[in-house]
């Protein structure tokens, strides 16, 4: 690697904040170290906690198998760093350089990394959310509290929103014993991530553990009595239900509201990059010293039509942690491009589920092992010919043999022979996902002036 004399001196006096102290974070901070870094390094987060791992949250912790202060994240080495824990980045100040936090001081950098990843959407009434038994699940506190709560053997959970937090709460309910309703306002739980082949089989799942899985319908108010305690739930359908708990698992809302204002291309749909990681401006031009990385990142990938992809993914955040630290230290030409295959896991009713590239991408699927009837399968997406994704339940060993087809754009549908083929052969159907035409919330961009010089781009993020 050659380094040049700039480079070289930041590597040695340099002065690096990281905003966001998790998994992307913390392995960013330990790549810096690892390739050289040894100026001054400064860690922000707004948990008072240091660094965990979150996918335990929604299974071992919520079936009492580990506690929730149990889950820290291992340490490949010791970072040297400043922690400021607990307190919030509130602004930022690219001229200065400068990150202003939540106790008014403000912290000064020469390259910053922004990777304050996302948090719980939480039901849209507060008067409603505030109810005693009202929880979201995405932090180390909300685990303890819900595991708390679920401890107490509440008559009824009523989980709103059927994706992969909400089904594994569903799960980890079921598993203890719990009676459990679903509300899910598509046509079948992780219709959103999977389609509607692949949602019909996890309705199948769910209701065969014994959970009341209500589709095709949305939770119209939580009622409370008069002690401020949760105790019904209202539904589209004219139904009522009497529930002890309701946990809103819609998804996640990315931490980005403390960039407004700052010129960079931040909105709800995270933070605009490059695929070295770096953020861009309103203008949509790169900078030079502000890197982002995480579940809050949105950066383009070559293997999917370079479209800008914002990956919820615990390897994902580990990957792109790993290239935005490495490029944060390198002179340009040893930078190096983010081209992590997305890949995703959750365990729930039994059945390992994984996945690997961008399945809603998908316009037909094809099971090309084992059996859909026996929950027990591998199938591949396919887009404009070639296989673009990968699902498998309870046959994860073939995901590794589907990411080389992904990366390789072999054929679809897949034209190998291998074990375990289904007795009807592989027969693509429609995948079955939601109308990509529905509304999005982006940001409202405008352009004024006539001259080059007097263009300007005004950047208004709009609400998630």
């Amino acid at each position: 690697m050659s380094v040049d004399g700039p480079t070289r001196t930041f590597r040695r006096q340099g002065r690096v904040v990281v905003v966001g102290a998790s998994l992307a974070g913390l392995r960013a901070a330990e790549t810096l170290r690892e390739e050289g870094f040894t100026g001054a390094l400064t860690m922000i987060g707004d948990e008072p906690h240091g660094p965990y791992d979150r996918p335990p949250l929604s299974k071992q912790v919520l079936l009492g198998k580990t506690p929730a202060d149990g889950t820290a994240l291992p340490r490949r080495r010791a970072i040297d760093a400043e922690w400021r824990l607990g307190v919030a980045a509130t602004g930022l100040d690219l001229t200065e350089k400068r990150v202003r936090l939540a106790d008014g001081q403000e912290v000064g950098f020469d390259r910053l990394l922004i990777a304050t990843g996302t948090r719980a959407r939480p039901w849209p009434r507060d008067a409603e959310a505030d109810l005693d038994g009202v929880f979201v699940l995405r932090t180390s506190d909300d685990a303890a509290r819900l595991d708390q709560r679920l401890a107490a053997r509440p008559r009824r959970v009523l989980v709103i929103g059927a994706g992969f937090t909400g089904s594994e709460v569903a799960s980890a309910c079921r598993e203890r014993g719990l009676e459990v309703t679903v509300a899910e306002r598509g046509p079948a739980p992780l219709v959103g991530a999977l389609g509607g082949v692949i949602g019909a089989i996890a309705a199948e799942l769910q209701r065969e553990h014994g959970v009341d899985l209500r589709c095709c319908i949305t939770v119209t108010a939580l009622e409370g009595d008069p002690a401020g305690r949760l105790r019904r739930a209202h539904l589209s359908d004219g139904t009522a239900l009497d529930v002890d708990v309701a946990v809103i698992a819609l998804g996640a809302m990315r931490n980005t509201e403390w960039l407004a204002g700052s010129g960079l291309g931040a909105g709800p749909r995270g933070v605009a990059c490059d695929a070295g990681c770096r953020a861009f401006d309103v203008h949509g031009i790169v900078t030079d010293d502000i890197f982002v990385a995480g579940d809050v990142a949105r950066s383009p990938h070559p293997l999917f039509g370079y479209q800008f992809l914002s990956l919820e993914h615990w390897g994902n955040a580990v990957a792109q942690a790993e290239t935005a630290a490495h490029n944060m230290i390198s002179a340009g030409p040893d930078r190096r491009p983010h081209l992590w295959v997305p890949a995703f896991w959750s365990a729930q009713f039994g059945v390992n589920i994984k996945s690997v590239g961008v399945p809603p991408m998908g316009e037909e699927i094809a099971v090309t092992q084992g059996s859909l009837a026996e929950h027990r399968f591998a199938a591949a997406y396919g887009f404009q010919g070639r296989v673009i994704a990968a699902v498998s339940f309870d046959h994860a060993r073939w995901i590794d043999f589907y990411r080389e087809r992904i990366e390789s754009a072999a054929p679809f549908p897949p034209d190998f022979t291998g074990v375990d083929r289904p007795p009807g052969g592989v027969r693509p159907v429609p995948a079955d996902f939601p109308d990509p035409a529905l509304p999005t919330h982006g940001p409202t961009v405008t352009l004024s002036g006539y001259s080059p010089s007097d263009r300007r781009v005004t950047f208004t993020p709009a609400r998630a």
